[in-house]
Protein backbone atom coordinates (compact mmCIF):
# COMPACT_ATOMS: atom_id res chain seq x y z
CA UNK A 1 0.00 0.00 0.00
CA UNK A 2 1.45 3.33 -1.06
CA UNK A 3 1.42 5.97 1.67
CA UNK A 4 0.72 9.59 0.79
CA UNK A 5 3.42 12.07 1.80
CA UNK A 6 2.67 14.10 4.90
CA UNK A 7 1.78 17.66 3.97
CA UNK A 8 3.13 20.42 6.21
CA UNK A 9 5.15 23.62 6.02
CA UNK A 10 8.17 21.30 6.22
CA UNK A 11 6.92 19.39 3.17
CA UNK A 12 4.75 21.80 1.20
CA UNK A 13 5.79 20.42 -2.19
CA UNK A 14 3.27 17.64 -1.47
CA UNK A 15 0.48 20.19 -1.93
CA UNK A 16 -1.31 20.21 -5.31
CA UNK A 17 -0.88 23.31 -7.44
CA UNK A 18 -3.21 26.28 -7.09
CA UNK A 19 -5.74 25.21 -9.75
CA UNK A 20 -6.04 21.66 -8.41
CA UNK A 21 -6.28 22.98 -4.85
CA UNK A 22 -9.06 25.34 -5.90
CA UNK A 23 -11.02 22.50 -7.46
CA UNK A 24 -10.44 20.43 -4.32
CA UNK A 25 -11.59 23.22 -1.99
CA UNK A 26 -14.81 23.61 -3.97
CA UNK A 27 -15.34 19.85 -3.76
CA UNK A 28 -14.86 19.85 0.02
CA UNK A 29 -17.43 22.63 0.37
CA UNK A 30 -19.90 20.80 -1.91
CA UNK A 31 -19.53 17.57 0.04
CA UNK A 32 -20.06 19.35 3.36
CA UNK A 33 -23.13 21.12 1.94
CA UNK A 34 -24.57 17.73 0.98
CA UNK A 35 -23.73 16.13 4.33
CA UNK A 36 -24.88 19.07 6.46
CA UNK A 37 -27.86 21.23 5.40
CA UNK A 38 -27.05 23.44 8.40
CA UNK A 39 -24.03 25.58 7.52
CA UNK A 40 -23.20 25.90 11.21
CA UNK A 41 -22.02 22.27 11.27
CA UNK A 42 -19.88 22.41 8.15
CA UNK A 43 -16.10 22.38 8.38
CA UNK A 44 -15.54 23.53 4.81
CA UNK A 45 -17.15 26.51 3.04
CA UNK A 46 -16.38 28.28 -0.23
CA UNK A 47 -17.34 31.68 -1.65
CA UNK A 48 -16.78 32.01 -5.40
CA UNK A 49 -17.63 35.73 -5.28
CA UNK A 50 -15.51 36.75 -2.29
CA UNK A 51 -14.21 39.86 -4.06
CA UNK A 52 -13.47 40.99 -7.59
CA UNK A 53 -11.17 38.38 -9.07
CA UNK A 54 -10.90 36.53 -5.75
CA UNK A 55 -12.47 33.37 -4.32
CA UNK A 56 -12.32 32.23 -0.69
CA UNK A 57 -12.23 28.87 1.09
CA UNK A 58 -12.45 28.36 4.84
CA UNK A 59 -12.01 25.39 7.15
CA UNK A 60 -13.33 25.95 10.67
CA UNK A 61 -13.59 23.08 13.13
CA UNK A 62 -15.66 25.15 15.57
CA UNK A 63 -13.13 24.53 18.31
CA UNK A 64 -10.47 27.09 17.42
CA UNK A 65 -8.57 25.61 14.49
CA UNK A 66 -9.13 27.51 11.26
CA UNK A 67 -7.67 27.72 7.77
CA UNK A 68 -8.39 30.25 5.03
CA UNK A 69 -7.34 30.12 1.38
CA UNK A 70 -7.57 33.03 -1.04
CA UNK A 71 -7.59 32.14 -4.73
CA UNK A 72 -6.65 34.54 -7.51
CA UNK A 73 -5.98 33.91 -11.18
CA UNK A 74 -2.26 34.23 -10.49
CA UNK A 75 -2.11 31.89 -7.49
CA UNK A 76 -3.31 31.44 -3.93
CA UNK A 77 -2.36 31.98 -0.30
CA UNK A 78 -3.10 29.82 2.75
CA UNK A 79 -3.43 31.12 6.29
CA UNK A 80 -3.56 28.56 9.07
CA UNK A 81 -4.26 28.96 12.75
CA UNK A 82 -3.91 26.06 15.18
CA UNK A 83 -5.54 26.88 18.48
CA UNK A 84 -3.29 26.74 21.51
CA UNK A 85 -0.02 27.17 19.65
CA UNK A 86 2.17 30.22 20.02
CA UNK A 87 1.97 32.57 17.05
CA UNK A 88 5.36 33.28 15.46
CA UNK A 89 6.54 36.66 14.20
CA UNK A 90 4.17 37.24 11.29
CA UNK A 91 6.63 39.49 9.44
CA UNK A 92 9.18 36.67 9.35
CA UNK A 93 6.53 34.05 8.62
CA UNK A 94 5.38 35.98 5.55
CA UNK A 95 8.78 37.11 4.27
CA UNK A 96 8.63 36.99 0.47
CA UNK A 97 4.81 37.01 0.35
CA UNK A 98 3.65 38.55 -2.96
CA UNK A 99 2.12 41.97 -2.43
CA UNK A 100 -1.20 40.87 -3.99
CA UNK A 101 -1.82 38.72 -0.90
CA UNK A 102 -0.99 41.41 1.70
CA UNK A 103 -4.58 42.58 2.13
CA UNK A 104 -5.73 39.01 2.69
CA UNK A 105 -3.03 37.92 5.14
CA UNK A 106 -2.83 41.19 7.10
CA UNK A 107 -6.49 42.24 6.82
CA UNK A 108 -9.73 40.78 8.11
CA UNK A 109 -10.85 38.15 8.95
CA UNK A 110 -7.34 36.64 9.04
CA UNK A 111 -5.87 39.29 11.32
CA UNK A 112 -8.41 38.62 14.07
CA UNK A 113 -8.18 34.83 13.71
CA UNK A 114 -4.41 34.61 13.95
CA UNK A 115 -1.62 32.86 12.04
CA UNK A 116 0.54 29.91 13.01
CA UNK A 117 1.54 29.08 9.44
CA UNK A 118 1.32 30.69 6.01
CA UNK A 119 1.98 29.38 2.49
CA UNK A 120 1.49 30.81 -0.98
CA UNK A 121 1.60 29.62 -4.58
CA UNK A 122 2.52 31.47 -7.75
CA UNK A 123 2.83 30.01 -11.24
CA UNK A 124 6.41 31.25 -11.42
CA UNK A 125 7.78 29.87 -8.14
CA UNK A 126 5.25 27.25 -7.03
CA UNK A 127 4.69 26.84 -3.30
CA UNK A 128 6.65 28.98 -0.87
CA UNK A 129 6.67 29.94 2.77
CA UNK A 130 8.53 32.52 4.85
CA UNK A 131 10.98 31.92 7.67
CA UNK A 132 9.84 29.02 9.85
CA UNK A 133 10.50 29.44 13.56
CA UNK A 134 8.71 26.37 14.85
CA UNK A 135 8.02 22.97 13.30
CA UNK A 136 4.97 22.64 15.58
CA UNK A 137 2.77 25.09 13.71
CA UNK A 138 -0.33 22.93 13.26
CA UNK A 139 0.13 22.67 9.51
CA UNK A 140 0.34 18.87 9.43
CA UNK A 141 -2.99 18.56 11.25
CA UNK A 142 -4.79 21.04 8.99
CA UNK A 143 -3.24 20.59 5.53
CA UNK A 144 -3.69 16.80 5.35
CA UNK A 145 -7.18 17.18 3.82
CA UNK A 146 -5.48 18.70 0.76
CA UNK A 147 -3.84 15.42 -0.33
CA UNK A 148 -6.36 15.17 -3.22
CA UNK A 149 -7.29 11.64 -2.16
CA UNK A 150 -11.11 11.11 -2.01
CA UNK A 151 -10.72 8.42 0.66
CA UNK A 152 -9.23 11.03 3.00
CA UNK A 153 -12.51 12.95 2.91
CA UNK A 154 -14.59 9.78 3.18
CA UNK A 155 -12.70 8.71 6.32
CA UNK A 156 -13.01 12.16 7.90
CA UNK A 157 -16.69 12.67 7.02
CA UNK A 158 -17.68 9.17 8.11
CA UNK A 159 -16.34 9.93 11.57
CA UNK A 160 -17.66 13.50 11.74
CA UNK A 161 -21.12 13.28 10.16
CA UNK A 162 -22.18 9.67 10.65
CA UNK A 163 -23.37 9.71 14.26
CA UNK A 164 -26.31 7.57 13.13
CA UNK A 165 -24.93 4.10 12.49
CA UNK A 166 -27.89 3.30 10.23
CA UNK A 167 -26.93 6.07 7.83
CA UNK A 168 -25.71 4.89 4.45
CA UNK A 169 -21.99 4.85 3.77
CA UNK A 170 -20.54 7.70 1.69
CA UNK A 171 -19.83 6.46 -1.84
CA UNK A 172 -16.10 7.07 -2.49
CA UNK A 173 -16.61 6.90 -6.26
CA UNK A 174 -18.98 9.86 -6.07
CA UNK A 175 -16.51 11.77 -3.91
CA UNK A 176 -13.85 11.12 -6.56
CA UNK A 177 -16.16 12.49 -9.28
CA UNK A 178 -16.82 15.64 -7.25
CA UNK A 179 -13.08 16.00 -6.65
CA UNK A 180 -12.75 16.09 -10.46
CA UNK A 181 -15.39 18.81 -10.73
CA UNK A 182 -18.05 16.72 -12.50
CA UNK A 183 -21.53 18.22 -12.85
CA UNK A 184 -23.47 17.25 -9.73
CA UNK A 185 -26.68 15.29 -10.26
CA UNK A 186 -29.42 14.19 -7.87
CA UNK A 187 -28.21 10.61 -8.23
CA UNK A 188 -24.71 11.62 -7.11
CA UNK A 189 -26.11 13.49 -4.12
CA UNK A 190 -28.24 10.52 -3.09
CA UNK A 191 -25.21 8.23 -3.19
CA UNK A 192 -23.77 10.33 -0.37
CA UNK A 193 -26.87 10.94 1.77
CA UNK A 194 -30.17 9.05 2.11
CA UNK A 195 -32.35 12.04 1.33
CA UNK A 196 -32.30 15.80 0.85
CA UNK A 197 -34.87 17.85 2.74
CA UNK A 198 -34.45 21.02 0.68
CA UNK A 199 -33.07 20.78 -2.85
CA UNK A 200 -33.48 24.53 -3.38
CA UNK A 201 -31.23 25.20 -0.39
CA UNK A 202 -28.61 22.86 -1.83
CA UNK A 203 -28.87 24.63 -5.19
CA UNK A 204 -28.34 27.95 -3.43
CA UNK A 205 -25.27 26.55 -1.64
CA UNK A 206 -23.85 25.28 -4.94
CA UNK A 207 -24.33 28.69 -6.53
CA UNK A 208 -22.36 30.34 -3.72
CA UNK A 209 -19.62 27.74 -4.16
CA UNK A 210 -19.67 28.17 -7.92
CA UNK A 211 -20.06 24.44 -8.59
CA UNK A 212 -21.92 23.07 -11.64
CA UNK A 213 -25.07 21.00 -11.08
CA UNK A 214 -28.06 19.62 -12.96
CA UNK A 215 -30.97 18.49 -10.80
CA UNK A 216 -33.44 18.12 -13.64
Amino acid sequence: MQHQPIISTQNYTALPDSKVLQRLCKALAVLDAINSPDVEYRYHTYDAAWDQGEEFFEMNDGEGDQMQVLFREDGCAINGYADGLEQPDKARLTRGLPEVFDEFIFGEPVSSIGTTFCLWFTSRYGWQTGLLENEEDGSEDLLYIFDDQPQTYVDWATEYFDEDETKQAINPDTVARIYQGEVLTKGMVLSIVDKVEDWLQLESDLQVIGYPYDFS
